[in-house]
């Protein structure tokens, strides 16, 4: 328990250094990294590291990329994941359970191993630096974990619900989209959420696939805006750089925290 806690006042610590430290000059970083910004209680302009790093780095379209990227491929994941996480629990089908664990394994995979013979792939498809072509990567790396995790939630309903059905005349198709997937909505929420985290801080595929300011993701913007703002000593812009891209998702956890450990305890209940 006390490491717990130690762990979280250490992250509480590392998020307001953060958030300080988007408003300060260079030297405050360096020589008062826990004191409050100077500028807050003097003249001058608190949002200047702000406005330096949305400017010169590009987030402006890096943002909309990444926020309609991350979103679609979040979407498509769940569209894919949740018909086969059902096939996989509730139709008895044979085999399922190998695999389903077959499917599980792919979450043991490292992005690292597979990057190179996936490139090639890509590159011979002429899907290198395209944003469908992260859409696909994207979708098809995560599609292990969101079945994985979307089995617990099917197999976690009554089986009465799909006797009721069938006697009733129902298809299994209809039985899927008009009875089991409503009741899954928890579940689907929670994946949608959780992949649109990860994929909103992905940076290994960006870096790896994008190589053209126009299709940069946030990530891959904060990456190439390193180098500029390191050279000009520009730390508070590079701070406020990180801050734009790792607040959002921040924010977006803490506000649905409740309902991601509610999904992820309803599907853990059988």
């Amino acid at each position: 328990m006390a490491f717990v806690w130690l762990f979280t006042a250490f992250n509480i610590l590392v998020l307001y250094w953060l958030l300080t430290a988007t408003f300060k000059t260079p030297i405050e970083i360096f020589t008062k990294p826990f004191a409050l910004p100077y500028q807050w209680f003097e003249r001058g302009d608190p949002f200047r590291n702000i406005i330096y790093a949305w400017s010169n780095a590009g987030f402006g379209r890096a943002f909309l990329v990444t926020v309609v990227l991350v979103a679609v491929s979040s979407v498509a994941i769940v569209l894919v994941s949740a018909p086969a996480a059902y096939a996989l629990t509730r139709l008895g089908v044979r085999g399922s359970n190998g695999l389903t664990n077959f499917i599980a394994i792919g979450m043991g995979i490292p992005f690292q191993t597979v990057v190179i013979p996936l490139f090639i792939g890509m590159a011979k498809l002429n899907l290198t630096n395209s944003l469908f072509g992260m859409f696909l990567v994207y979708v098809a790396l995560s599609i292990p974990f969101t079945v994985f995790l979307l089995t617990g939630f099917f197999r976690s309903l009554p089986d009465e619900l799909e006797e009721a059905a069938s006697i009733d005349g129902a298809s299994p198709l209809r039985t899927f989209f008009s009875i089991m997937l409503p009741l899954a909505r928890g579940g689907l929420i929670t994946a949608l959420i959780l992949n649109a985290i990860g994929l909103w801080n992905e940076t290994l595929l960006a870096l790896v696939f994008l190589n053209e300011n126009a299709n940069f993701t946030l990530a891959r913007a904060l990456f190439s805006f390193y180098g500029a703002a390191s050279y000009q000593s520009e730390y508070g812009g590079l701070i406020a750089g990180v801050a734009i891209v790792v607040l959002p998702m921040l924010v977006l956890y803490v506000l649905l925290a409740r309902r991601i450990i509610t999904g992820l305890t309803l599907g853990a209940g059988k």
